[in-house]
């Protein structure tokens, strides 16, 4: 090495773990014989730095492993050694081949934040408490020679911090509003230092502040209860077991006392038992109870705490006289008991039932009203809908004999052959039909008609057109013949009728008629 000592200046700032300085020690081999390790031999700082080597340059690099402070250790002594990492046996009478120097290392004074005295503070202060109330105080040093003054601070980042001040002087926190506990137990909130030279260097500590309890919540029954005692209890009966409840901690409240109301004279129909165990029994004073004499009764109820100072309240219990069974099941109560537990009376309870009687008349009048209304039968022309088709075609009166073909209606033996409706041209072509075996003579009406209906629920090609097609049928042939006017009327045949003359009575008007006729002809 050369010079023997160095001395290197570290500010107490700098971080553990960066480096620190530099030192080398000459070599005139070249090559790998010019490799060399460095190491801390002995010291005062050799817990407080460390030595690493750059085998590129040759170096020995110093590292922080501990922080500095500068307040507690002004400086730092290092022997350092560095040696060659490959030796030849044939020169070590030339030895040896390693060299040792000291470092003093200056620690460089750097101004500090302050330091808070403790890492974080708890403090307390009794709910109810005025405002002002000091809670405690937090104490920051300057660490540095100068011991500059210091500044505190709250950093008011949550609504909470605002709840507290703090003497910007001596660190004192104070209360900024009455607190309860029930509400909010617990609050955190920071303390800043900073110095008043140099306000930039800043330091926090956390401060959680409990709020104490007090006594001042009264106990209270923990539920609404329902006490029913049947009609034939008996004296010495518990018909309820009652508990209580308090808001503030176990210290203000653990222990209840239950009593009934001294201020009071002595009730005859119902008594209390403290069981202490912070429950009371409700027990029966007599025997038998009537609904029809009295079917509630109320029991005013104090209960007190073991607080300091101790609280108590009053509370009212609704007892209900109920019929029961044998085995001690409720089978009916009266209804003003319920009213009254409900806290409803008989006319509050008729006028919600005549509001919900008038509403629902006025549902089933309006689902009437949209029943009864039809729509019109008359369609209009711009409503135009796929299953509905108007035809506007006049008949072609009495001439028109090609639309309806009535041979099937003088005598079905005449309709041998199936007419096809000449108005309307069909799309699809008609199904064969197939004519029974029978003879046409001796076809039943009856079977015509259905071999009809049948024929057009299956031919695609027949109605419905919007038509309607009549079949009638007026008997077979008699032996005088047809004496109908359509036949009469279409035929011109020599037909003598004399033979009616022969019928009887009944028909000799008829006979004169034809005879008639028959000589205005011959005529």
């Amino acid at each position: 090495f050369s010079p023997e000592h160095y001395q290197l200046y570290v500010p107490e700032s700098a971080q553990v773990g960066s480096a620190v300085g530099k030192i080398k020690a000459n070599d005139a081999d070249t090559g790998s014989n010019a490799d060399m390790k460095y190491t801390i031999i002995n010291g005062d700082g050799s817990g407080v730095f460390s030595i690493s080597t750059d085998k590129d340059t040759r170096e020995g690099i110093l590292s922080l492993k501990k922080p500095l402070n500068y307040e507690k250790k002004k400086s730092y002594t290092l022997n350092i050694e560095g040696a060659n990492t490959h030796l030849d046996f044939r020169f070590s009478h030339l030895g040896p081949f390693k060299d040792v120097t000291m470092l003093k290392i200056i620690v460089g004074d750097v101004d500090e934040p302050p330091l808070f005295t403790m890492p974080s503070y708890v403090m307390e202060v009794y709910e109810n408490a005025k405002i002002g109330t000091t809670v405690g105080t937090v104490t920051a040093q300057d660490p540095d020679t100068a011991s500059s003054l210091v500044r505190y601070f709250i950093d008011h980042n949550t609504e909470e911090d605002r709840y507290f001040t703090i003497d910007a002087s001596t660190g004192t926190i104070k209360t900024a509003k009455i607190f309860d506990r029930e509400e909010t137990p617990r609050y955190n909130i920071t303390v800043a230092a900073s110095e008043i030279d140099n306000p930039g260097l800043v330091s926090h500590v956390p401060v959680g502040i409990r709020i104490l309890d007090v006594n001042d919540n009264p106990p209270e029954l923990a539920r609404e209860y329902e006490i029913v005692v049947c009609e034939n209890a008996k004296p010495g009966q518990v018909i309820q077991t009652i508990s209580a409840t308090d808001k503030d901690n176990s210290a203000n409240g653990a222990r209840f006392h239950f009593s009934l109301d001294e201020g009071l004279s002595l009730n005859p129909n119902f008594t209390l038992r403290d069981n202490e165990d912070n429950t009371a029994s409700i027990l029966t004073r007599r025997r038998r109870y009537s609904r029809t004499t009295q079917d509630v009764y109320y029991l005013p109820v104090l209960i007190s705490d073991g607080g300091t100072p101790p609280l108590s309240s009053s509370s009212t219990l609704t007892i209900r006289v109920c019929a029961c069974e044998r085995d001690g099941r409720v089978r009916t109560c009266h209804a003003e008991a319920f009213l009254s537990s409900a806290g409803l009376s008989t006319g509050a309870l008729i006028a919600i039932l005549l509001c919900v009687v008038i509403l629902l008349a006025i549902v089933v009048l309006f689902i009437t009203l949209r029943r009864s209304k039809k729509e019109p039968l008359i369609i209009s022309e711009e409503d135009v809908r796929e299953n509905v088709v108007t035809y506007d075609d006049e008949g072609g009166g009495e001439e028109d004999t090609e639309a309806f073909d009535i041979t099937a209606l003088r005598n079905p033996s005449a309709a041998e052959e199936l007419k096809y409706r000449r108005d309307i041209r069909p799309e699809v072509k008609p199904v064969p039909k197939h004519q029974p075996s029978s003879s046409l003579d001796s076809i039943d009406v009856q079977e015509f008609i259905k071999q009809r209906l049948a024929e057009a629920d299956l031919d695609p090609s027949v109605p419905p057109y919007d038509s309607l097609q009549t079949y009638a049928y007026e008997g077979h042939r008699s032996e005088g013949g047809s004496i109908s006017s359509l036949d009469s009327v279409t035929t011109h045949s020599d037909q003598d009728y004399n033979y009616l003359g022969d019928w009887g009575p009944e028909f000799k008007k008829l006979a004169e008629l034809y005879g008639e006729i028959e000589s205005e002809r011959t005529t």
